[in-house]
């Protein structure tokens, strides 16, 4: 390709021109048309322009899942501006940091979210277009945004800036990550790839969608070949997916390790699953016990995948013909994976190191810190802070984050390895392991569970329950039952929240 002809918007015109017009969407209850969905993004792309939104101008899309998510996201990057998705489960104060770090000059919000908006704004210069009814005084309904012409699309470079996302806020202040066109039209092609090796066409979308998830399906089916149709969840609820499921015949969906938990608690005989082929799991590891008591229960294969933000999202992940177990697939072409040790030389095949990544999916850069990018992103490597291995036949295995090891009187502790067990409990629905200080042994491995519906267990009797399972210093010397394992908004273990468990 020509320089600039990974624009995204571009992209988006390509595969409108290949698939044609079709019943592409469903959401409560209504049909829309690739056809509708186009027209409206350049429509969209032209309100925007006519509101004054620049080419470079960042732009909020804090919603929850309805199909304006893909239409703005869409006219953002046709009108030339950076797309800045915004989770809905952010807090006030944490919004308000995205809205002042990232100069975004316009918004587009959710009516159900305007009084979180409205509240994190306040004081600050940005026009905001209001998706549903009742759009309040100095707010413009998005509906206005498409009243216009439709707009051509706006020039851009390979490595202009085309997302900058938001993460890592559990343990400080978010940090904005830089994603180019060509970095984002990678990953989404990554994608793909992996679905092409799948027979499925028909999905249900239950994650949020102003998220990187969503930027990566929108551009994943700008590269497809097929004609895909999905169902739009408008947030996560398991009774709705599995009649979602049961009524549309859907066979694949994309989920993350605690959503799995909450449909097995359902009566899933109740309803019929027949259709369902896959599951992607990612955004956190899956222990095998869960995976394995999925598989059965729906009679499907597990996909597991591994990304970060920095990287666009996607690093590797399994697909229908290759897949081992425990590991997270092989890295999708656009990314080239190594493990490294500490002085940045690579470790021997099968031996432990940190995961590093490179290709054009890495990301351009941290917004506004240039020292954190010099120390994240050295001599063409991202460093993950993740800790994997490599097999002989180039499959990826994910040890455990390096800032979560517990280093127990010298012994280091990978809490996965303690959560993995605890899981295997028949008691336990979900758990957590951190380290807490000690003042003998420097940390103390401790854990925390939420017990299945109708089980019935005490913290000692899983304190032996692992202690015949692991190692003398690996076992956890207090497990505490919680009503809930605390979470991130994008469903990972908030382990800051479960060391505040601890006090200091």
């Amino acid at each position: 390709m020509s320089p600039g002809e990974h624009n995204l918007a571009v992209l988006a015109e390509r595969a409108f021109d290949r698939l044609g017009d079709y019943e592409s969407l469903f959401f409560e209850g209504r049909w829309l048309t690739s056809g509708e969905l186009h027209e409206r993004s350049a429509r969209v792309a032209g309100g925007l322009r006519a509101h004054g939104v620049a080419p470079g101008d960042r732009v909020v899309v804090l919603m929850m899942n309805t199909p304006e998510v893909f239409i703005s996201y869409r006219a953002i990057w046709r009108a030339g501006a950076v797309v800045t998705p915004v989770i809905f489960l952010q807090t006030a104060p944490e919004l308000r940091h995205i809205l002042t770090d990232s100069g975004a000059t316009a918004a587009i919000v959710s009516s159900e979210l305007v009084g979180l908006f409205g509240g994190a704004a306040e004081g600050l210069d940005i026009t905001t277009f209001v998706v549903g009814d009742g759009a309040p005084e100095g707010t413009t309904p998005f509906s206005a945004l498409e009243s216009g012409e439709p707009a051509g699309i706006e020039p851009r470079a390979d490595d202009d800036l085309a997302g900058l996302l938001y993460t890592g806020g559990t343990t400080g202040r978010a940090k904005g990550v830089m994603l180019s066109h060509r970095g984002l039209w990678e990953a989404g092609r990554g994608m793909d790839l992996i679905a092409r090796t799948m027979t499925s066409t028909r999905s249900l979308l239950p994650l949020p969608l102003s998220h990187a998830y969503g930027l990566n399906i929108t551009i994943a089916a700008f590269h497809s070949d097929r004609r895909h149709v999905s169902v739009l969840q408008r947030w996560f609820d398991p009774v709705g997916w599995l009649t979602l499921v049961a009524e549309h015949r859907l066979e694949s969906s994309a989920v993350v390790p605690a959503m799995l938990q909450l449909l097995l608690a359902q009566p899933i005989a109740d309803y019929d699953l027949s259709s369902l082929q896959s599951f992607g799991s990612g955004g956190a590891t899956l222990p095998p016990s869960v995976r394995e008591k999925a598989e059965k229960a729906f009679g499907v294969t597990i996909l597991e995948g591994y990304g970060c933000t920095e990287s666009s999202a996607v690093v590797s992940a399994e697909t229908t013909t290759d897949h081992r177990s425990g590991s997270v697939g092989k890295p999708v072409p656009h990314a080239e994976v190594a493990i490294l040790d500490p002085d940045g030389k690579p470790v021997p095949v099968g031996e432990q190191g940190e995961i590093c990544v490179r290709g054009h999916g890495v990301m351009l850069g941290y917004w506004n810190d240039p020292e954190l990018t010099a120390q994240t992103v050295r001599d063409g490597w991202l460093h993950t802070g993740d800790v994997g291995r490599l097999d002989e036949d180039g499959f990826l295995y994910v040890v455990d984050r390096m800032k979560d090891l517990i280093i127990r009187g010298g012994f280091n502790v990978f809490p996965r390895d303690v959560e993995d067990v605890l899981l295997g409990h028949p008691a336990v629905q979900a758990a957590a392991c951190v380290g807490r200080p000690d003042p003998e042994r420097g940390e103390e491995v401790v854990a925390v569970v939420k017990l299945a519906p109708g089980a019935d267990t005490t913290g000692a009797e899983l304190v032996e329950f692992a202690r015949a399972r692991l190692a003398k210093y690996k076992y956890p010397r207090e497990v505490r039952v919680l009503d809930a394992v605390p979470l991130t908004s994008v469903g990972k273990v908030n382990r800051k929240a479960v060391r505040d468990l601890w006090p200091h």
